[in-house]
């Protein structure tokens, strides 16, 4: 990404490839290393999993290979969040794929890497058929396929939240009112003027994630779609039109206008941004619904966790409410030469067992739709209720095959704007124009 902004002068061309670099000799000395202490004993095949490794996947591995050993035993290469970005697991996979090397089996994939990765995966259709796509929920489903071929089947779905803090909103005389509304998704207009009566506390009203990252892209696709706006139109990045203004607005206004945003949520992703929040007595805050686990499995224990509760995010006012959605996906690398073990790991990753540990112990949220329509489950479960129902309300970013270069490309400017260091219409033009102009291959 950095090159594309290297005539500013602010940063170097070589930062990102040399990172890179590093980053694929560590990735490639951690698969030897596993190889080597790990060779196939017996007739037990082995297959290699390359992903975000929680407590909640290492608990379903091992109930795996418990279940299939002696035959098949998974080990796994964790890319860690904490270590690795989203864009640089991205990179060291598709380097290590375009290699045609056979060490890895099942990778897992953030739902827009679909159109990307596809010359790399095993296509699926034939090993899940039309009942086995019923069981998956649509608008997961619908983030595996490229040119209507099954490339992926879903792990775990996110859908963007807001959490706010309860004893501190109890405060207000009206808040059953206030209340009613956040449960059913209050409007920006109403959001802001809420916000005017803590102008003058300490504590931060409206914590959200505008660092230059994919987090930020979410948060401005998903004010364009709430307008029914797409960002991407008969072949091109339109980005200059009157809802895409208004969307980045929005933005810019919260921290800038209102007032109701700390300026440092440029610096902010997850995981800080939930500290500030949470270490400054917070009012609201934009996250994902594994927001109180991972605040809790990085930070400790915290009180103040106890009176945080979840809500639809904000909508613009005459429009329908909407969310963004995210989540991982599981792919097979067509270099596996072990597909009928890697398959196997995968229909358990998605079957309901598997799936109930990593909701119950990780917060994931489950894409098979039985687990939903189970009455029993969703009783002592009753977020799974809420849940099933605002996935329903879930947009998705653009399937394009550049779409991580073209995130890159408008977060810089839309970050820039959050700064007041350039204007709206100035980020929007200047990030159509480089995108376009650029004949970036978006199919």
């Amino acid at each position: 990404m950095l090159r594309l902004f290297k005539k500013s002068g602010k940063t170097s061309p070589i930062t990102i490839s040399s990172l890179i670099i590093i980053f694929i000799g560590i990735f490639s000395l951690m698969m030897l290393l596993i190889w080597n202490n790990n060779p196939p004993v017996n007739d037990e095949k082995k297959i290699y999993y390359v992903d975000n490794i929680s407590s909640s996947h290492k608990h379903v591995i091992d109930r795996f290979n418990q279940i299939h050993k002696g035959e098949i035993k998974v080990e796994v290469i964790n890319l860690s969040f904490e270590k690795f970005s989203t864009n640089e697991r991205k990179e060291l996979l598709a380097r290590y794929l375009r290699s045609k090397n056979d060490k890895i089996d099942v990778f897992s994939a953030d739902q827009i890497w679909a159109h990307r990765f596809a010359r790399w995966a095993e296509p699926l259709d034939k090993y899940f058929n039309g009942n086995d796509r019923k069981a998956i929920l649509p608008n997961a489903l619908q983030a595996c396929l490229y040119k209507d071929q099954l490339v992926a089947v879903p792990f775990f779905m996110d859908i963007g939240l807001m959490f706010y803090r309860k004893d501190i909103l109890q405060k207000l005389p009206d808040y059953q009112n206030i209340e009613k509304e956040l449960n059913e998704s209050i409007t920006w207009e109403k959001f802001i003027k809420l916000g005017e009566k803590f102008k003058n506390s300490k504590n931060p009203f409206y914590t959200f994630q505008a660092d230059n990252y994919e987090g930020l892209m979410c948060s401005y696709i998903e004010l364009l779609e709430n307008q029914n706006k797409s960002l991407f139109e008969n072949g091109k990045i339109q980005l200059t039109s009157q809802e895409s203004e208004k969307a980045l607005n929005l933005l810019v206004d919260l921290v800038n206008k209102y007032h109701i945003s700390p300026p440092n949520v440029t610096e902010f992703k997850e995981n800080n941004s939930y500290h500030y929040y949470i270490q400054n007595d917070g009012l609201f805050v934009r996250a994902w619904p594994n927001f109180p686990r991972d605040y809790t499995s990085i930070f400790g224990k915290d009180p103040k966790m106890n009176e945080i509760v979840k809500v639809p995010m904000p909508h613009f006012s005459g429009y329908k409410p909407v969310a963004i959605t995210g989540g991982w996906n599981l792919m097979i690398s067509k270099y596996s030469k072990q597909i009928p073990e890697a398959l196997e790991f995968v229909k358990f990753l998605m079957s309901e067992e598997a799936q109930k540990i990593m909701y119950e112990e990780g917060g994931f949220l489950p894409t098979n739709n039985s687990i939903y329509n189970d009455t029993s489950y969703t009783s002592k479960y009753p977020d799974l209720k809420f849940y099933k129902k605002y996935l329903q309300d879930g947009i998705h970013r653009p399937y394009l095959v550049d779409y991580t270069r073209i995130s890159d490309v408008i977060t810089h400017f839309i970050q820039l704007a959050i700064k007041k260091e350039i204007s709206v219409k100035d980020a929007l033009q200047r990030a159509q124009d480089l995108i376009n102009n650029e004949k970036f291959n978006i199919n």
